[in-house]
């Protein structure tokens, strides 16, 4: 099962606010076994959002997507999913709970005689039609979810509880306890370059499907090469068979090699 994530808002495109759902989003999956496939960066805008989610649905991916989902003019996620999947918005019964005690507990403000939440409060309620709800144990205010695509806030403090709970939730079968490994060597020398190891790479990723191979390489600060990290990643049986192929080839090549720390 793949997993990806939006990331929406403009003031992380703009570089107001930096993006704090990335890395924590890869250590939760990370600690179940699990990896994330792809990640996407959009701004508010309702027609790039509606055909970003129109695709993601397509796919049949787990999606987490983070922000946009409040009430806000500048808040355009619950209308683009509502128009991805042909549906109209309206408040549902869980999230008005929520919202209701959320005001009796006094959390939330009450206009002058009023013995309720407003229409305006409840619009975080208000959501595509058909979904169920991602319960938010920071403040009851909840995300939503439709088609294994979780929508939650974008307050860190809000929406990382919200991918645990998703995760623990309706997807523990997937999670591998003991997550794969990567282990890799680094190379020096003239002959430590990638073109020269294509064939080497070529046939560890065939006679390795079920692992995956990386060749990271390293420049120094002008520009000169400094070094090749080849590895492979994945269980550790097969990790140790590859990359004693890996090793024994470049010392045939007589290229130099040391540990990765």
């Amino acid at each position: 099962m793949n997993f990806g994530a939006f990331i929406i808002g403009d003031e992380i495109l703009s570089g107001k606010r930096s993006d704090k759902h990335f890395a924590r989003l890869t250590e939760l999956l990370g600690a179940r076994g699990l990896r994330l496939s792809w990640v996407e960066y959009l701004g508010d805008e309702r027609p790039r959002l509606v055909d970003a989610f129109r695709r993601s649905f397509a796919r049949g991916d787990v999606v987490f997507s983070f922000g946009g989902i409040g009430n806000t003019p500048d808040d355009h996620t619950r209308q683009a999913v509502a128009e991805a999947l042909g549906v109209d918005l309206v408040l549902h019964p869980d999230a008005e709970r929520e919202i209701r005690a959320r005001v009796a507990a006094g959390k939330m403000p009450v206009a002058a005689g009023a013995d309720g939440p407003s229409p305006q409060q409840l619009l975080l309620g208000s959501f595509p039609r058909g979904v169920d709800i991602v319960p938010n144990p920071f403040n009851r205010i909840p995300g939503f979810r439709v088609r294994e695509h979780h929508f939650l806030p974008g307050f860190p403090q809000m929406s990382h509880p919200m991918v645990e709970w998703a995760l623990d939730t309706f997807y523990s079968a997937y999670f591998n306890r003991q997550p794969p490994v990567d282990r890799a060597l680094l190379l020096t020398g003239p002959g430590a370059y990638e073109s020269a190891l294509l064939d080497l790479m070529e046939r560890i990723v065939a006679d390795y499907p079920a692992l995956r191979l990386f060749s990271l390489p390293s420049l120094d600060a002008n520009g000169q090469r400094r070094h090749l990290e080849l590895g492979v990643e994945g269980e550790p049986e097969l990790v140790d068979a590859a990359l004693g192929e890996i090793r024994a080839e470049i010392e045939r090549r007589g290229i130099t090699w040391t540990p990765r720390p």
